[in-house]
């Protein structure tokens, strides 16, 4: 029985090419497109599922409430909280502490194979940390050289993954590398143990372990701030895994309990700490607590995913019903004649739903093999440890599996009770085909309409989204981002080649300035400062941000004054500039009353406010601008301006003299230079990759419903043949006949712009409250979109219609 209801089925596909497959093609694009957001969904969602008793692992984080009721959150915490959970607290199993060089996280790596030879480096090595033994355990490493809980137990000890044994030692067995010494920066350590890399989805990207002892016995001790409780940074992050029965809610009282006993008040008037117990699931979704150098995902955009999924799917289940309804009345003797020599309601059911599974299973596995050339083109918006091997794992089967049958039942029932409620009595007198299409017409045409209106709201969306990123990137940020570059310098040779360097550039053809500090007015990186003051009434402690440089930093960016002068190019001379938002947090009205006026500097130094510097946008557009203090003083950061691209030498040979210049000064760092106004662009990354996947979603949306009105309008052309001859003997012009038959079709498309007009408006409004910064809602991005959709509409109509309207009546006439 089964094996006839698929002969059956192959044959009625191949009677209706057209219609199976564009019926084929559109659940392809929705198949194939859903598939993909499912791997990249399941791929996120999979982070750090494989540690034993997840639930009860947590990681120690930090709200910071400031003066004027402002609040920042952190991933680092003091240094010597991990030591104190593990001596003072009870509750907690395994307490991990984990540091990471500072700077850029990473560290030069040199290894001497024997006495007689030259050592090896490996520069800026990343992935590197401080920790203790409860680290491998925590994540559950599979130990294959060493003692599990005797490596990382004593000073100058190291561990090693299995992948950078092989780095550092290649050919060696992993046993024979223990005893092996490492020199990281200037700590010289021994290998103690080998494991295995980590082969799951995880935030835990380290590679080499250092023990923790490392850092009481070098001078790391004062980098690391190991007896500071008042301050902390991103590099000092805590890990701890509870006792069973021990709650979240129990273990933060504690912790916070502790941290008041060591925590000196004082030392941070106007602020409140509190630290709080983030959830290991939570870490690879919560930005407020992003640690350093790691990819979050963002659920809200994962979810919006899954929806953009679903309604692909929607757009190719209406299709396959709409087409499958008009050929209903086509189908009715068939069913007639099954009806009358005996066949039950549930074979023929089962018949039209096995047609239907075959056109779906056909559509899977053409999205199957469109799956791997979809991930390419979408590689700039999918993860990067998703590849093509994901396909091939049960969960994405299983989900294959079920959306083949749910799409089946789902674009089936319903045709399928249509077709199978036809009386034989009526359908043998031709009696039904009318009243089929009364019937029907009216739920096609809601099922037409609400395609449309998905496709409405996608390009509504997309254009706005677009707008608000040209408007971030083109509004004026309040100093000049173009043609600047920055890099950085070594800090420990700082003071000896900073002047030299300077100097030597200065010299470069096509080098306008250049200005030695510290990050550029807008960084993706927040960098607050500990300054109050006092007007009398009482201290003020704005949650300020700090950028210092050199008195060139200002002509650099051509930053505009307010009031006041330029800092003093005396080192030895401490000086600020705030900004107008500064000065508004003080309590002025006027810029130039803030002058002459002192500040608390880290409740040790006050310094004079010699000038005021108009605001600018210090972050991306999505943050309001914040009270900004500049210092003079110097860094490692270079920030040098060129000559425009057309005044001076190209750009490209500019760079290379400074890289050629650096290399003079440093032949063995390096060169990494960045632009700024890349950097600025890079503040809307996310932005643009949403814009990306609702260009493919719109694309591929429109795509969806064009077919399916291709199909619809074929059907219509080919069951009014008669009536179109008619008309054209009766001297119907084309375009009379075209009009007739597109008319109710664009009809439908203007409706589905009138519904979706005001949803999108709204989606569109919410978004924009993400952003403090935000384009106008412009009425000519709605009439553009109304606009776009009727002329596809047309378009795609035309192709059967005009074909159909030239069509020579007389054969017309004759077929029928």
């Amino acid at each position: 029985m089964i094996k006839s209801y698929f002969k059956t089925a192959w044959r009625s596909i191949l009677k209706h090419k057209t219609f199976s497959g564009i019926n084929v093609l559109g659940l392809a694009i929705g198949i194939s497109a859903s598939l993909v957001i499912f791997m990249i969904v399941s791929y996120e969602f999979g982070f750090d599922r494989f540690q034993k008793d997840r639930d009860r692992i947590y990681r120690v984080v930090l709200g910071a409430t400031f003066g004027g009721g402002t609040q920042g959150f952190s991933a680092g915490v003091p240094a010597p909280l991990g030591s104190a959970i593990a001596e003072e607290m009870t509750g907690v199993e395994q307490t991990v502490p984990v540091f990471q060089f500072q700077g850029d996280a990473s560290a030069d790596v040199m290894i001497g194979k024997d006495k007689d030879e030259k050592l090896q480096v490996f520069k800026k090595q990343k992935n590197v940390v401080f920790t203790n033994s409860d680290y491998m355990g925590l994540l559950g490493y599979q130990w294959i050289a060493g003692n599990a809980k005797e490596a990382l137990k004593d000073p100058y000890a190291v561990v090693l993954t299995e992948s950078r044994g092989r780095l550092y030692f290649p050919g060696i067995p992993a046993h024979l590398l223990v005893g092996r010494q490492l020199q990281y920066n200037e700590i010289t350590a021994t290998v103690t143990g080998i494991v295995k890399d980590l082969d799951q989805s995880t935030d835990f990207k380290a590679k080499e372990f250092i023990s923790l002892p490392t850092v009481a016995v070098t001078g790391l001790r004062d980098d690391f701030m190991m007896n500071v409780w008042d301050d902390w940074m991103a590099y000092s992050q805590l890990y701890i895994k509870l006792s069973k029965g021990y709650t979240k809610e129990q273990a933060a009282a504690a912790v916070n309990a502790l941290f008041k006993r060591h925590y000196d008040p004082v030392k941070k008037p106007g602020s409140t700490i509190t630290l709080m117990l983030q959830p290991l699931a939570d870490i690879h979704f919560n930005s407020q607590f992003q640690s350093f150098d790691s990819r979050l995902a963002s659920k809200t955009t994962l979810y919006g995913l899954l929806a953009v999924a679903g309604f692909l799917l929607m757009i190719g289940c209406i299709n396959f019903i709409n087409l499958s309804t008009a050929q209903s009345s086509q189908r009715a003797r068939e069913i007639g004649i099954r009806k009358t020599i005996g066949s039950s309601r549930m074979q023929l059911v089962m018949q039209v739903l096995s047609e239907i599974f075959l056109v779906t299973l056909m559509a899977t596995l053409l999205s199957v093999l469109l799956t791997p050339w979809i991930l390419k083109l979408f590689a700039t918006y999918t993860p990067e440890g998703l590849t093509t091997d994901f396909l091939y794992h049960w969960p994405v089967m299983l989900f294959l599996l079920a959306l083949t049958l749910f799409i089946s039942l789902a674009s089936g029932i319903y045709p399928a009770l249509i077709l199978c409620s036809y009386k034989p009595v009526l359908v043998l007198k031709n009696s039904v085909a009318v009243a089929a299409q009364s019937r029907h017409v009216w739920i096609r045409k809601m099922l037409t309409v609400g395609q449309f209106v998905i496709a409405q709201f996608f390009v509504i969306a997309t254009l706005m989204v677009g707008k608000q990123i040209r408007y971030s990137t083109h509004v004026d940020m309040g100093f000049n981002k173009d043609a600047i570059l920055t890099f950085n310098i070594p800090r420990d040779s700082l003071n000896a080649h900073r002047a030299v360097l300077i100097h030597r550039i200065k010299e470069v053809p096509g080098v306008q300035s250049v200005s030695s500090g510290f990050f550029s007015p807008a960084d993706a990186g927040a960098a607050f400062v500990n300054v109050s003051y006092n007007n009398g009434k009482e201290t003020v402690h704005p949650q300020a941000q700090i950028r210092w440089g050199d008195t060139a930093y200002l002509k650099i960016y051509d930053l505009k004054l307010a009031a006041g002068r330029n800092v003093s190019a005396n080192d030895s001379v401490n000086e600020f500039l705030v900004n107008e938002t500064f000065t508004r947090e003080m309590g002025f009205q006027r810029p130039e009353q803030a002058l002459g006026t002192y500040l608390r500097w880290n409740d040790k130094e006050s310094v004079p406010v010699v000038g005021v510097i108009r605001d600018f946008h210090d972050m991306s557009l999505k943050s309001r601008i914040s009270p900004m203090v500049f210092k003079n003083g110097t860094g490692s950061t270079f920030h040098v301006r060129l000559e425009p691209a057309n005044v001076g030498m190209p750009w490209a040979a500019t760079v290379s003299k400074i890289r050629g210049v650096y290399r003079q000064l440093y032949p063995e760092e390096p060169f990494k230079y960045s632009f700024v106004d890349d950097m600025v662009a890079g503040f809307y990354k996310n932005e643009r990759a949403t814009e990306g996947l609702l260009k493919w979603a719109t694309a591929l949306t429109i795509a969806i419903s064009c077919l399916g009105l291709l199909g619809l309008v074929i059907y219509t052309t080919n069951s009014r043949t008669k009536e179109i001859g008619v008309r054209k003997v009766l001297g119907a012009p084309v375009k009379q006949i075209v009009t007739l038959l597109s008319k109710e079709f664009i009809v439908l498309v203007a409706l589905a712009f009138l519904i979706a007009a005001p949803i999108a408006w709204w989606a569109a409004y919410k978004w924009l409250q993400n952003y403090a910064y935000k384009t106008t809602m412009s009425w000519w991005v709605f009439a553009l979109s109304g606009l776009l959709m009727l002329i596809l509409a047309a378009v795609t109509l035309s192709i059967r219609t005009v074909r159909a309207a030239r069509a020579n009546p007389v054969k017309a006439l004759r077929s029928e």
